[in-house]
């Protein structure tokens, strides 16, 4: 076993510095040092909902960037001191019909999950990437391109892919009206996403004061969602509308906003939701979710926000913050995305 330092998770909201063990390399693996690591909602999830009476340990932690500091003998396609990205999927089945279909996200056998999943060889728990050092097979690590800054290309292995997906898969593009409804860690780089697929893009936000940073990211307007005279006026207007709102809330104002035959897609919440079949019915507008993405999206994504200068807004803390970054964002405290600089733990 290898050993490298991160962070332990000590209470359902406080984690601690501790030695962790990772897995000797196998022939298809990369050792990566992790330079910066961002932090997610998930991560807060994952605390609240840990058993600390498990055996298990967690270590929270699944979009960070980092350097190849050792290659395992099979791999051909990095070499040591290449610059790579990981995110929250580290290994699927490979054989099922979504994972030749390239989503491995879909894995019929579930894939394999950057912490808190199941190693598909020895059956251990993962670590994430609150930590120094990752050991990753090598078709799950992402060459980073030149063009991106390591630290705000971190959020890209999440946030990133996680609204990439749909805006691909619905077909965002040029003469498309698209509405992002929610102006944080998901909807800011949404908003820059769609702006750069050539989409006429604007946020939907109960923060009208949000309107000069959505004008910043590029977005055409902000609709304030808590006047009824806004919305009303935008009424099936969107062919496409990504709803990233984190917290539990009615659709059927969103769905209002969908244009004949347009999809509302549910990113931010992904717990039960009720919907009348007569929102959908009436302009016969489609309903769907996205989450993560593929092997092949998730490198595409990456060049595209290379090729166009996209990357997330951050606030770069040392590790030895984490707890503080883990409060500030329950409080959403934040714009838009926290990231841990993981040189500290040398």
């Amino acid at each position: 076993m290898r050993t490298t330092t991160g962070w332990l998770a000590n209470s359902p909201t406080t984690l601690r510095r501790a030695s962790l063990n990772r897995r000797d390399l196998r022939p298809d693996d990369l050792a990566v040092r992790i330079d910066y690591c961002g932090v997610c909602h998930s991560d807060l999830h994952a605390l609240h909902d840990y058993d600390h009476s498990a055996d298990a340990p967690l270590v929270p932690g699944h979009e960070f960037t980092g350097v190849v500091t050792e290659t395992g003998p099979e791999v051909s396609a990095f070499t040591v001191g290449d610059r790579v990205a990981v995110g929250n999927i580290v290994d699927s089945c490979g054989i099922c019909a979504m994972c030749a279909a390239g989503q491995e996200n879909f894995c019929h056998s579930f894939p394999t999950l950057t912490y808190g999943g199941t190693d598909r060889q020895d059956g251990s728990t993962t670590l994430g990437g609150f930590s120094r050092d990752y050991v990753v097979r090598d078709t799950f690590a992402y060459r980073l391109p030149s063009g991106l800054d390591p630290a705000a290309a971190a959020p890209l292995l999440c946030a990133g892919v996680t609204v990439w997906e749909p805006l691909r898969s619905l077909g965002v593009g040029r003469g498309s009206r698209v509405a992002v409804a929610g102006l944080g860690g998901l909807g800011h780089l949404a908003v820059r996403m769609a702006v750069a697929l050539g989409a006429t893009t604007t946020v939907i936000s109960r923060t009208p004061d949000k309107r000069d940073d959505a004008r910043r990211l590029g977005a055409h307007d902000l609709v304030d969602s808590t006047d009824t005279r806004q919305m009303a006026a935008t009424r099936d207007t969107f062919d496409v509308v990504i709803d990233t709102i984190s917290a539990p809330h009615d659709l059927a104002p969103y769905l209002k906003l969908v244009a004949l035959d347009g999809t509302l897609s549910l990113l931010g919440h992904l717990g039960p939701v009720t919907v009348e079949a007569t929102d959908l019915l009436v302009g016969r507008k489609k309903l769907s979710s996205a989450g993560s993405g593929g092997r092949r999206s998730t490198a595409e994504m990456l060049q595209f926000c290379a090729d166009n200068g996209i990357a997330a807004d951050i606030e770069v803390l040392p590790s030895t913050q984490v707890n503080t970054a883990l409060d500030r964002l329950r409080r959403n405290d934040v714009r838009y995305r926290f990231v841990l600089d993981m040189s500290d733990l040398d």
